[in-house]
């Protein structure tokens, strides 16, 4: 295990790396609209409008590619035909175009008829800034698409690039566009549109460069190709998946439109934080996971898809149990210095603040049904998950329809991460059914472990606590930056010093196996 623990994470770090820069950047994208708009409704209005083509993007283009095309692309791959590979190539870009086209074209028509359901004041720029964005769909599935054949190939670092393009044009255009324009959130969009075209370029050339053609064909023609066939068979159960987790999405977003003014801003503040960390880790791991666990399910060697994933889960627990404890310990404190401005004020801090409270405990089952999911995908199983996706979106649903009412935005929020343990737990109960994956071990070092992280996350976190004051008061009226980033930092190095140490002092194997490896770096060749 120690192995493929040292495998995974050398084979994630250049991605982690590039997606930290992204999700950086996306934070700073979120800091930039925090400050023009905070939690005013013109703020819900763009939140609102960037949900809905986002909705239909994570359809036709990250789940389509993750649970279809990698797999049955893969299949091609060895034989090495390059007419066959052209042939499909053409024939899925040629299907892409056309059903993502569609849905464009429909999202505009039928944008005026579902806005008013989210209960928004500035309801007719809700509908201006949807259309105007509904064309990222577009781009971002032609960019997907690109990702997909480079990531089956092994080839990651242009997917790691594409998304920083996306948020520093995002970030750029609010600044550089807002003087020029009715209102910030209509230079925001400029810049999403900007951003999705930059992000299907930028992978173009690595592509090619691989040594990929292909071309627009005849539609009855791609229909007919076995490898578009077979992805058609095994994206229609993942669309109704994710049709459910995305239509969960919507609904709890129109909960929170008619909660009260701020709450649906506040509510994205939240999950950008805990986006951060799933998009760095759980993310990067999911996506470099994928063509590993695809390849040993078609060669049947089961007992490195088991290593493999079982490292990958306990990497996983690691990071967002520890990062889960201090985030809650020093929560207020980081949503102050990320977004504190001119717009974002104490009651935007106060709504944002609740909803992070109930986010974060659900940040390590979000981050393992990442990892989980391709487990299925590697077995061109998307039933599975599928299922766990509606069951959970059902669950979310209820709860939040429930909550909301006495909780506003933390009931929407605490709905969410319960959902996400009721998918984990499906998961896990779907992967047992195959008899080549020896799920009890992993059950077994999965409980095992998350508890001795609990423990020793609890402990270091109340060391954070009793401590803070004191370095609260220290800083104090030092502007925002010292203020609460000095006590922010000083607290998170001597928590993870606290639990680095206890983990040590317990032989824990996966922080050994990093330890060893990031040694063997500083070697010299």
């Amino acid at each position: 295990m120690a192995e493929s623990s040292r495998a995974l994470v050398r084979h994630g770090s250049i991605l982690s790396l590039l997606t930290l820069g992204s999700r950086v950047l996306g934070l700073v994208r979120e800091m930039t609209k925090a400050s023009l708009l905070g939690t005013s409704a013109l703020s819900d209005a763009f939140s609102v409008a960037f949900m809905i083509p986002n909705l239909f993007r994570r359809l036709f283009a990250e789940g389509s590619i993750a649970a279809a095309f990698i797999p049955t692309f893969k299949e091609y791959l060895p034989e090495g035909d390059q007419k066959k590979i052209r042939e499909f190539l053409s024939a899925t870009l040629t299907l892409l175009t056309f059903f993502v086209s569609l849905a464009v074209a429909t999202g505009i028509l039928l944008t005026p008829r579902i806005i008013p359901f989210f209960g928004l004041e500035e309801a007719e720029e809700a509908v201006f800034l949807t259309r105007l964005m509904f064309p990222f769909l577009a781009l971002i599935s032609l960019a997907a698409f690109f990702q997909g054949i480079l990531n089956s190939v092994y080839v990651f670092t242009p997917s790691g690039l594409a998304p920083i393009l996306l948020n520093l044009a995002t970030i750029l255009c609010a600044w550089g566009l807002s003087p020029f324009t009715e209102n910030p959130a209509r230079a925001m969009a400029a810049g999403i549109l900007l951003g999705g075209f930059l992000e299907a370029l930028i992978q173009f050339p690595f592509v090619l460069k691989k040594g990929f053609r292909f071309f627009f064909t005849g539609l009855g023609r791609a229909i007919k190709n076995p490898g578009t066939r077979k992805i058609v068979r095994l994206i229609g159960p993942t669309i109704v998946g994710m049709a459910a987790y995305q239509l969960n999405d919507l609904v709890s977003t129109v909960l929170a439109g008619n909660a009260g003014e701020g709450v649906v801003s506040s509510l994205q503040y939240s999950l950008r934080i805990q986006e951060l960390i799933l998009g760095v880790f759980a993310v990067s791991i999911g996506t470099v996971l994928l063509p590993d666990l695809a390849e040993y399910a078609k060669s049947s060697r089961w007992e490195l898809y088991n290593d493999r994933l079982r490292s990958a889960i306990n990497i996983i627990a690691l990071i967002t149990i520890p990062v889960s404890f201090f985030s809650l310990a020093q929560g207020e404190i980081l949503i102050r210095l990320l977004f504190q401005s001119r717009s974002f004020d104490e009651t935007s801090v106060t709504l944002t603040r609740e909803a992070f409270t109930f986010h974060m405990p659900g940040l390590f089952f979000i981050a393992l049904n990442r990892i989980l999911a391709p487990a299925f995908y590697a077995q061109s199983d998307s039933k599975s998950p599928t299922l766990a996706g509606i069951v959970s979106f059902g669950a979310n649903i209820a709860l939040a329809a429930f909550l909301s009412g006495p909780l506003r935005g933390a009931g929407i929020a605490l709905a969410l991460t319960l959902a996400s343990a009721v998918n984990t737990v499906l998961l896990l109960v779907f992967l047992r059914r195959n008899p080549r994956i020896s799920l009890g071990p992993t059950i077994r070092s999965i409980l095992g472990y998350a508890l001795k992280l609990v423990l020793f996350s609890g402990m270091a976190a109340f060391a954070v606590i009793r401590i803070n004051p004191l370095f609260m008061s220290l800083f104090a009226g030092r502007g925002r930056l010292i203020s609460y980033g000095l006590p922010l930092l000083i607290t998170a190095l001597i928590f993870g010093a606290a639990g680095t140490l206890l983990l040590l002092i317990t032989g824990d194997k996966q922080i050994r196996s990093i330890g060893r490896m990031l040694h063997r770096k500083r070697e010299p060749s």
